[in-house]
């Protein structure tokens, strides 16, 4: 039960923060993206459920990249394409695959991804006694001589 209300937290607030930066940034949002918000939030957040501390934080950025990239990917064409609520269309950027993802916003998604795990990391520690978040920094590894 404590899994579940956990999830549901990190869902909520993931949701809401997803519509209001949404909001803030395009002036309007849709009930679906704070769905979709709150889904990228968990998977962001459970990267060190999987990783361990040591992965570099570009690195669980860039995972987390691909996956939002993805979702959107996947979400576009079921709720643009498939069901036409048009709440997307980014056919007039370049880098665009079926108007649904495209090459700038999933560097957004990959700068918004570091600021999403250190928030997970913290809310889990704070609110749920997980262990106390830390980060390598690095970008590589380096040689020991």
């Amino acid at each position: 039960m404590k899994q579940l209300c956990k999830l549901i937290f990190l869902f909520v607030v993931g949701g809401i923060l997803y519509a209001v930066i949404e909001i803030l940034w395009r002036g309007y949002t849709h009930w679906t993206m704070a769905i979709l918000g709150g889904m990228c939030f968990l998977v962001c957040g459970g990267l060190n459920e999987w990783l361990s501390w040591d992965t570099p934080l570009w690195i669980q950025a860039l995972i987390c990249c691909m996956a939002i990239t993805a979702a959107e990917l996947v979400a576009g064409l079921v709720l643009n394409v498939w069901l036409g609520l048009g709440i997307w269309d980014y056919n007039s950027l370049p880098f665009n695959l079926a108007g649904q993802i495209c090459l700038g916003y999933s560097c957004l998604w990959y700068l918004l991804s570091i600021p999403a795990i250190v928030l997970d990391d913290w809310l889990r520690h704070r609110f749920f006694q997980e262990e106390r978040p830390r980060y390598n920094l690095r970008f590589w590894k380096r040689r020991r001589r």
